[in-house]
């Protein structure tokens, strides 16, 4: 919506001692040329009150900023053409950027706590009704300055909707298909993007472009009767009838019968007991792992939108980098399913987390006048950036035990949206030297990844209920401290066969 095109500043008031001057030559004699010979985008001669025959023959010297505005030959209304985002203002739209991460990041705090106490699915509901209302207001803002703030909003929803389906996802299936859930849903993501290219390339009018992008949100009214609740989160709160009753109809949705007796295992907590966000530093354990996942979150935001925020400035056709950055992150999401199978969480973690950073510094180093080279490293290094976070959205889902799953995710999302408020503020340092932004977004990731070696793996492990007694996932497993039959909530499959066994 905001894409650089041809301006330069509003020189009408020649038209006052010349109106029969032609376009050029209005141009010809109140703007000033640069060293390649074009016109000067944003400065212009300053007006003066000769007659037309003096301008002509002494010409004009002295210039100054635009000062009645810009003008666009020939482009179609957007967002930047309506509310003249160029010359200086034009960081107002790299602060509207920061300003909707800032949304984000506030529906990570908001929404995460919210979600462990009164569920994942009035959360998702209400962002989702949220995030349908505002965005398609946007599309008929009057000033930038109210669009920045119903942005704000859309973003608050967005965040709220994107770490608790992760949740929910996560405590509705078995160990062994918690990275398919959490990643096939994650998978639509890319192919919104794609959609998003297509849309944009159909849809020149921003205002219309909102609307076809934000009206589709209402078409998933329907969620408000076949969502469900975490089954898991309803005994984590002691509601064991309504969790019972969930489970049954999972079961009958599913063709499946359950094992005799099986329900009749779920028994209230002893001490039923919401987590907060103290208890993530309270405890040696929780406390590392929410210190290292948080720069981990951070350091994926910061070099994925940093990746992102800069297609613009790649060589190459905006619409065809960003179909080919969507592109590239649905089988980056689709073959995480079987790379954290093979190779486990950790080293999944790192490894992409440092090739992402890795490839940022080599696009430092390559010269502008190669856009084709800049571009294939740049949609490679969106793919390792890609999947790195991906990776941690399952990874931190599995490391934090139910009572306080999406206060830690929240907390997490939090610090990503920290940097995604701050990428769009690094991408203007190029003026200074344009290796400064890539060098940025490379050196965080490369050194965080070291930090993630100190996590405990957790493929293969029950997920925890509680905040433990000190004892990481993986020491419980060893320890044999292992979960209630339906607290591991494997999948149906398994219950019967662990049934049958026993």
């Amino acid at each position: 919506m905001v894409l650089d095109v041809p301006h330069h500043c509003n020189t009408s008031w020649i038209r006052a001692v010349g109106p029969n001057l032609t376009q050029e030559e209005q141009l010809n004699l109140t703007l000033p040329r640069d060293a390649d010979g074009k016109y000067e985008q944003c400065s212009m001669y300053s007006p003066v009150d000769w007659d037309l025959d003096s301008i002509v023959a002494y010409g004009l010297n002295a210039t100054q900023k635009c000062s009645n505005g810009w003008v666009y030959p020939a482009e179609p209304p957007s967002l930047l053409t309506e509310f003249d985002l160029v010359c200086e203002r034009t960081i107002l739209n790299d602060i509207s950027q920061s300003i909707y991460m800032a949304g984000l990041l506030v529906g990570a705090m908001l929404f995460g706590v919210l979600s462990d106490r009164i569920g994942r699915r009035p959360v998702i509901l209400i962002c989702m009704l949220l995030q349908g209302v505002f965005g398609l207001g946007t599309a008929f803002v009057p000033h930038f300055y109210v669009y920045i703030a119903i942005r704000f909003v859309v973003g608050v929803a967005a965040s709220g909707i994107m770490i608790t389906v992760v949740a929910l996802g996560t405590e509705w299936v078995g160990i062994s298909f918690r990275p398919q859930s959490v990643l096939i849903a994650q998978a639509a993501y890319p192919i919104g993007m794609m959609m998003v290219a297509g849309l944009s390339y159909g849809i020149r009018n921003w205002r219309l472009l909102e609307i076809a992008g934000s009206a589709p949100m209402f078409l998933l009214f329907f969620y408000i009767w076949v969502l469900p609740e975490s089954a898991r989160w309803l005994v984590t709160k002691g509601r064991i009838e309504e969790a019972k009753k969930l489970l049954q109809k999972a079961a009958a949705i599913n063709k499946r019968s359950l094992p005799e007796g099986l329900l009749e295992q779920l028994k209230p907590e002893k001490q039923t007991k919401s987590g907060s966000l103290l208890d993530l530093f309270r405890k040696k354990h929780l406390r590392k792992v929410t210190l290292i996942m948080s720069c981990a979150w951070f350091a994926d935001s910061f070099v994925y939108y940093g990746l992102s925020l800069s297609v613009t400035g790649f060589g190459l056709d905006i619409y065809v980098t960003q179909l080919a950055f969507g592109a590239v992150e649905f089988p980056g999401r689709v073959c995480l399913i079987f790379l954290l199978e093979w190779f486990g969480r950790k080293k999944v973690q790192v490894a992409f987390l440092m090739l992402s950073g890795l490839l940022c510094l080599i696009l430092a180093g390559i010269p502008e006048d190669q856009p084709v080279a800049i571009t294939v490293l740049a949609i490679t290094g969106k793919f390792t950036a890609t999947t790195a976070f991906a990776t941690s959205y399952v990874y931190t889902a599995e490391l934090f035990p139910t009572v306080v799953r999406q206060t830690g995710v929240g907390l997490c999302s939090t610090m990503a949206r920290v940097a995604g408020i701050l990428a769009p503020l690094i991408i203007p340092l190029d003026r200074y030297h344009r290796a400064i932004p890539m060098a940025v977004f490379g050196s965080i990731p490369l050194l965080v990844s070291l930090s993630c070696i100190l996590l405990p793996e957790t493929r293969g492990v029950s997920l925890p209920d509680d905040t433990g007694k000190g004892k990481t996932p993986a020491e419980k497993e060893k320890s044999g401290e292992v979960l209630r039959e339906f607290s591991k909530r494997d999948s149906r499959e398994e219950e019967a066969d662990l049934e049958k066994d026993n």
